[in-house]
């Protein structure tokens, strides 16, 4: 067994809810990210908050990497529990650094490392999780001062026992890596690039969030959803500086009622649930499509239907979204893929339903949200906050036939002129006010889809990635992004290409073209449908017949995606 990991190193620590697994992940992480390494993390969890069997998958690379795997190069387990969870992952090539008197785990490759004992000697099993921090960053020859530094910076406000206990605990353990290192058992050779220090690490909720503080959101309103309330909390932490309102909400309807309040009044909403919750929320979608009001909503997905599986991954509210709401009428979705995509899609996101006076929504997932990777400084320059409505006069129509461009009437917001605003949930005329008149209710439901003109004029094209010569093509939309380019990459054939949905209504029906060229074409997909293939299908006409689906909570891994693609495209063969 090579003893020896270079280029790249997929780390797995897992436990009980309870156990600090996410504590671990935060301060490896970021302390590799510091000193010059690609990492990528993301976590499965059970919907408990004390018990079960939870894991956190760190890749540490010489390379960029954004795509779960399945191979574990070093598992630190600290509960028994935790490697029966983990099961087929664990290798004969995995070594396993453990605690074995409490753990009593009989298993090749075991090292054995007392953990509890040296957390209980300190005063406080739960500093088992940096004494495996320590033991880590000691494989990779961090310098103490580094790890000391950054448990300071960390656990400084808890107090100088706090900070005192965790150094210590990382220096035990940070010794016995080492130890380890030196002794050729566990050797992490990784190149390191001093120009990543500069970058940021963010989750997929950071960079919505940042993104929603880009686009000028001044509001926040919500009811915790897992996963969508970490965007919640993480505007809730920006809202002293930025000074952004941030309501939790007595419900869902509720939440949404107030966006649209909000931007009725001139400011910038935002909600932020997940499917369920969103369920609660359509009638206040309805609203806004009558009343043309401006709305953001991120949306990040989870298995259903009713409360599926609370903490897992799925791309199932495709359907739910587009459809949502009585009635018809023009709205925008985004999928993000990539933490840059939900950056720049947040923000754009506010423009865009500023202007053309639509929902938008940011529809991410569990799998997206929560996960960390490197990513540049995001470039400001041309992020503008772009505000559409106009100053009114006596004899203000909310909604003008005769000033409509393509279905956009000016907006206007009270006390900004010397109009009157008025807007109903009933059909209306020109002004506001409820009518029956049915000449005026098709012009009115004219008037609003017309806004898709306008709005296709402004779609986002899928993405190609690889040769332009290919014969293949695998399309996927949201958060596939990275794990079937990584796949793609792994087979190491130039006749494979990806398209990328990063906007997955309304569908840029050029799209097409790429199908054609190809000879053939799959859909890979977290749901059991097929959703984004149906809807392909349904706005262009072109049938997408072979998938790759997945609804099981987990994420696609690369080695899965590897051969399943392999196997659609030319049978059941080998794959190196």
């Amino acid at each position: 067994m090579n003893s020896t990991l270079k280029e790249e190193v997929s780390i797995v620590l897992s436990g009980e809810a309870g156990q600090g697994i996410q504590t671990i992940e935060s301060l490896l992480t970021y302390i590799l990210k510091r000193e010059g390494y690609y990492v990528f993390a993301t976590k499965e969890y059970m919907s408990r908050i004390r018990g079960g069997s939870n894991s956190t998958e760190i890749r540490v690379s010489s390379r960029p990497v954004n795509s779960f795997v399945e191979k574990i190069d070093i598992l630190i387990p600290l509960s028994k529990n935790s490697v029966t969870h983990l099961g087929k992952r664990v290798s004969d090539n995995t070594f396993i650094v453990a605690d074995n008197e409490s753990l009593k785990l009989e298993m090749d490759n075991l090292i054995d490392v007392p953990l509890l004992k040296i957390a209980n000697d300190l005063g406080n099993p739960i500093f088992a999780n940096v004494v495996a921090v320590g033991v880590v960053l000691g494989l990779f020859g961090i310098r103490i001062k580094t790890i000391e530094d950054y448990l300071i910076e960390t656990f400084g406000q808890k107090g100088k026992e706090i900070v005192e206990g965790n150094i210590q605990a990382a220096s035990k353990g940070y010794q016995i890596g080492k130890e380890l290192r030196d002794k050729g058992k566990i050797v992490i050779d990784i190149e390191t690039n001093d120009q990543l220090k500069e970058d940021l690490l963010l989750s997929g909720t950071d960079a919505v969030a940042l993104g929603a503080l880009a686009g000028g959101c001044d509001s926040v309103f919500a009811y915790p959803m897992t996963p969508g309330t970490g965007v919640l909390t993480a505007m809730a932490n920006f809202s002293k500086d930025f000074d952004i309102v941030v309501e939790q909400a007595e419900d869902e309807i509720a939440a949404i009622n107030m966006a649209l309040g909000s931007w009725y009044a001139g400011g910038r909403a935002m909600v932020t649930t997940s499917d369920g919750g969103f369920a609660l929320m359509e009638e206040g979608v309805s609203l806004a499509g009558m009343i043309e009001s401006p709305v953001v909503i991120h949306l990040g997905q989870r298995p259903a239907p009713a409360t599926g599986l609370p903490t897992r991954t799925a791309q199932e509210a495709l359907n739910l979204v587009i459809h949502a709401g009585h009635g018809e009428f023009p709205r925008i979705v985004y999928a993000p893929g990539t933490l840059e995509q939900a950056f720049y899609l947040t923000q754009k996101a506010f423009n865009m339903a500023d202007k053309y006076q639509v929902p938008v929504f940011i529809l991410t997932d569990q799998f997206f949200v929560d996960s960390y990777s490197n990513v540049k400084k995001f470039d400001l320059s041309d992020i503008k906050i772009e505000k559409h409505f106009v100053e009114t006069d006596e004899d203000y129509k909310r909604y003008d036939l005769s000033k409509a461009v393509k279905g956009v009437s000016p907006r206007g917001i009270p006390n900004f002129g010397k109009g009157l605003i008025v807007v109903d949930s009933d059909e209306h005329d020109e002004y506001g006010h409820i009518t029956e008149n049915l000449e005026i209710r098709v012009k009115m439901v004219d008037k609003r889809l017309k806004k898709f003109e306008a709005i296709n004029d402004e779609i986002i094209s899928p993405e190609l990635v690889g040769d332009e010569d290919y014969e293949y093509l695998i399309v996927c939309w949201g958060s596939n992004y990275h794990v079937v380019k990584e796949a793609i990459e792994s087979i190491k054939d130039k006749k494979i290409a990806m398209l990328h949905f990063s906007q997955v209504f309304p569908l840029d029906k050029d799209a097409v073209k790429y199908l054609e060229n190809a000879k053939k074409v799959i859909d890979v997909e977290n749901n059991a449908t097929g959703q984004f293939a149906r809807l392909f299908k349904a706005e262009t006409g072109v049938s997408i017949d072979s998938k790759i689906l997945k609804y099981n909570g987990m994420p696609f891994s690369v080695e899965e995606l590897k051969v399943k693609i392999t196997e659609k495209l030319r049978g059941n063969y080998n794959v190196k």
